[in-house]
């Protein structure tokens, strides 16, 4: 079975991870700048937070079953509905979670460890290659850790984790019920 090649979702995605990748790395810079050690620390643990969040939101989607959702969705459950969209388009919710915000946020927690190795290094004068292999290896450690830690549940709790996003994005962009599309048609005739 050979699959079309959708160029305009290859391009909205393109131009979705330029404008996120520069919105990281402006807030990161920005807080960065005259920030002191506990500020930096805190925005690197956001940041492989995010992208651990994020990672397993993305394996949850693709995991997922839609019988749960439908189930859910006809008791009128709250951000039931929503979960069922976030499954039912799983490939580019999962390219989203997984490699947009996910990848980014890999790439902005090293850029900003970095940062922090270049501080530490400059105000306790220590060894730069030193410094850097240890907030390295830090980072790196806490962020593959977590992303396993995080695909396993995921893969565990998945109609939960899923259900919970879909709550989450029910209070900021409600899914229409089909009442209210039959109830909408019948005032415009």
């Amino acid at each position: 079975m050979k699959h079309k090649t959708n160029f305009r979702w290859i391009i909205s995605i393109t131009i979705i991870s330029i404008v996120t990748s520069m919105t990281f790395s402006l807030v990161s810079s920005e807080i960065l700048d005259g920030a002191g050690y506990i500020i930096a620390f805190l925005l690197l643990a956001v940041f492989i937070l995010l992208g651990i969040v994020f990672d397993m939101l993305g394996v949850a989607v693709t995991s997922a079953r839609e019988a749960p959702f439908h189930s859910m969705a006809s008791h009128k459950e709250k951000g039931a509905r929503e979960a069922l969209n976030l499954v039912k388009s799983s490939e580019k919710v999962s390219s989203i979670c997984n490699d947009v915000v996910g990848d980014i946020s890999g790439i902005v927690s090293g850029a900003t460890a970095a940062v922090i190795a270049g501080n530490l290094t400059r105000d306790l004068t220590v060894s730069g290659v030193l410094t850097q292999l240890a907030v390295t290896g830090l980072v790196a450690g806490l962020t593959i850790g977590g992303k396993a830690l995080g695909k396993t549940a995921a893969i565990n709790s998945d109609t939960k984790i899923v259900l919970i996003a879909g709550k989450i994005i029910s209070v900021f962009h409600p899914a229409k019920s089909g009442n209210n599309r039959k109830n909408r048609n019948k005032v415009e005739k």
